[in-house]
């Protein structure tokens, strides 16, 4: 595949009723070698699922955004969820302000390093921050270097917080967040 530029494709949110290749660009996420990390969710769990639980989730789940190429194949996908200050979140934690939570991130290995990553974050922070978000924030495997470097590149700062939530004590996730642009005066 030819370098593209991120002038190729339209970062835009997905429709209910594109489930299927919803459902498609979650699978081809999940048979990536680093899925095991990088996912909450296996390749063999999300195949197993029913078509209405795509459904559901494409209606009402997080707000996915994805790449579309003009030959309009998908290339790449994020969600975010908004989380409210007082609730508790997936992990049982209390959220402290209004935040966006970055799930579900995959970047097609032909479209890796072409800056089409930070510019699907751009469009989900500037998403979040339309529904008055204080904070975006997502969490990665301290062993997906690939995935940290992108995030770091397109502004996420390590929060301190880390949390095991695999089998083993030191298979740690790390909190990157960024902060709402202040509005200069």
């Amino acid at each position: 595949m030819s370098a593209i530029s991120i002038d190729d494709c339209v970062i835009r949110p997905v429709r209910a009723e594109e489930w299927a290749a919803s459902r498609e660009l979650r699978l081809t996420a999940l048979r990536d070698p680093v899925a095991r990390i990088a996912y909450m969710d296996t390749y063999e769990e999300a195949v197993a699922r029913p078509d209405s639980w795509w459904q559901e989730r494409t209606a009402n789940g997080a707000r996915q955004f994805i790449a579309e190429m003009a030959d309009g194949s998908w290339v790449a996908n994020a969600a975010v969820l908004i989380e409210e200050a007082g609730t508790t979140d997936w992990t049982g934690s209390v959220v402290a302000r209004r935040q966006g939570h970055l799930v579900g991130v995959y970047v097609a290995p032909g479209y890796r390093g072409s800056g089409l990553a930070k510019a699907l974050f751009e469009t989900v922070l500037e998403w979040a921050w339309g529904r008055g978000a204080e904070r975006v924030r997502l969490l990665v495997h301290s062993d997906n270097a690939r995935a940290l470097g992108s995030y770091r590149k397109a502004g996420f700062v390590e929060t301190g917080v880390t949390m095991s939530l695999g089998d083993e004590p030191d298979d740690l996730e790390l909190e990157l967040a960024v902060e709402r642009p202040v509005p200069d005066r």
